[in-house]
């Protein structure tokens, strides 16, 4: 049996009885069909799953008993930070979701010359927002009780000055034109950070520019680009997942609980 898995930005501590905030509460009553009684798991971002029971429900509303704490999760000792080139609609959705699965721990989207996305004001902060829910949403199916962070959306080279000026040059640029491949480097020993393009690919200028101020250049040779869908796929899955030779996986370990939850 799988246990229904929602995120609630809530305290949440055992024995304590509590509502579930509306859109957690309509999705459980309303698209789970959760009846009185029923079972599920919550998790806050604070590396714990919580077990919990349905004591009360209404069309809109859900009260729940929190009846026991999972065990925590363990923090892999890769930080892995993705820098992503803003694709189009579902290219960037699903880029977003692969690299949370797969175990980034934080996500900064980059406006490129060749991101076809604009964004200004309210618009750049609802999207991002629709993204969070994206991180959100992929954290419930895959089993993760940390929350990647998921950074606000700035232009290529004001990201490359920030990563200059911080000193973070532990990093690849992932370049369908690079020499060397990525399986062929040394695995990383504590973090990495890993910038890819749009669907388009970085501009010549830019690859030019992203290249001294990182470490080196990669590429995978069983893709030629590094674009929309692979990109979040290939560099969560070359980095936390065991393709670069010696790296450390992130082991979601689903909590002790009886059975392993899914939404």
């Amino acid at each position: 049996m799988r246990l229904s898995r929602l995120h609630v930005d809530l305290a949440l501590t055992p024995g304590a009885e509590i509502d579930l905030p509306s859109a957690q509460a309509r999705h459980a009553v309303q698209v789970l069909r959760l009846e009185r009684d029923a079972t599920l798991v919550l998790f806050n971002g604070d590396g714990y799953d919580y077990l919990a029971r349905l004591i009360d429900l209404g069309r809109e509303r859900a009260r729940v008993l929190i009846e026991s704490r999972g065990d925590l999760e363990p923090e892999s000792r890769l930080d892995i930070h993705l820098a992503l080139g803003i694709s189009k609609g579902e290219r960037m959705e699903f880029a977003i979701q692969k690299a949370v699965e797969l175990g980034v721990t934080r996500i900064r989207p980059l406006f490129t010359r060749r991101s076809q996305v604009r964004l200004d004001g309210a618009r750049r902060d609802k999207r991002l927002e629709h993204w969070h829910g994206v991180v959100v949403a992929a954290c419930e199916q895959s089993g993760r009780r940390r929350l990647p962070v998921l950074e606000p959306a700035v232009d290529l080279e004001s990201w490359l000055e920030t990563v200059q000026g911080q000193g973070l040059t532990k990093g690849l640029l992932l370049d369908p034109l690079a020499e060397l491949a990525l399986p062929a480097l040394p695995a990383p020993e504590s973090g990495l950070t890993l910038l890819i393009g749009p669907e388009g690919g970085l501009d010549p200028r830019e690859r030019d520019l992203a290249t001294p101020r990182l470490s080196g250049r990669a590429s995978w040779p069983a893709h030629p680009t590094y674009r929309d869908r692979s990109a979040g796929r290939h560099c969560g899955d070359s980095s936390a997942v065991g393709r670069l030779p010696r790296s450390l996986s992130w082991d979601p370990c689903f909590s002790s609980m009886p059975c392993r939850s899914g939404r």
